[in-house]
């Protein structure tokens, strides 16, 4: 920009940053260039995706949604699964897509079944067999955490009556032979089945929600 502003000059002026007239539109720059800069970033953290600190606070003032001690990682996910709650009518597709929602993943990632699909008699309770273990470990939450968003998320007197975080790795059904699954063992890095478990933080905390 500072070669812009002196190109600017009439022939009257020294055309050269060394110049007096030059320095001046040295210091021109630098404000003009931290300013465009502040700038592109208030624009920038105005999508929640890549809103930090107070920046954050303020997206999660407007859905009224508190921090309490959450990260920035795991606040997006509270905004998101506020947001996601509000409009959620308490099915079972509803639940999916407010939690795929929550957090920022593929619905398919979730799966969701009454007890009673389950053969068990209890009429107002839920199983999540599937859980977007990688969406979890990318944010850094327990399984306590997740289990207070989706017992928040389900209709009133349902109950969560528990989380599988099982990932989807098998052995061979058929021993001593080779069986070609997508469970099975990767064949390039980018196929076979997925291994349990999930990040636990030693300082876990409930969420404000």
């Amino acid at each position: 920009m500072i070669k812009d502003l002196i190109n600017k000059l009439t022939d009257a002026f020294q055309k050269d940053e060394k110049s007096n007239i030059g320095k001046l539109f040295l210091i021109v720059d630098e404000q003009l260039t931290a300013a465009r800069k502040t700038l592109t970033t208030a624009e920038k953290w105005r999508d929640i995706d890549n809103a930090k600190g107070r920046g954050l606070d303020l997206i999660g003032d407007n859905v009224a949604q508190n921090r309490g001690r959450a990260t920035d990682e795991i606040y997006r996910v509270l905004i998101r699964g506020k947001v996601a709650r509000n409009i959620s009518d308490g099915t079972t597709n509803r639940i999916i897509e407010a939690l795929a929602k929550t957090l920022n993943c593929a619905y398919d990632e979730i799966n969701i079944f009454t007890v009673k699909e389950d053969n068990e008699d209890e009429p107002a309770a839920i199983i999540v067999k599937k859980a977007p273990l990688e969406a979890l470990n990318k944010v850094g939450m327990s399984a306590t955490q997740f289990s207070s968003i989706v017992q928040k998320t389900v209709a009133a007197g349902v109950r969560v009556a528990y989380i599988n975080l099982n990932g989807t790795f098998s052995f061979s059904s058929v021993p001593d032979e080779i069986e070609t699954s997508q469970f099975g063992f990767s064949s390039d890095g980018t196929d076979g089945g997925t291994l349990g478990g999930i990040f636990e933080p030693e300082d876990d905390y409930p969420l404000p929600i």
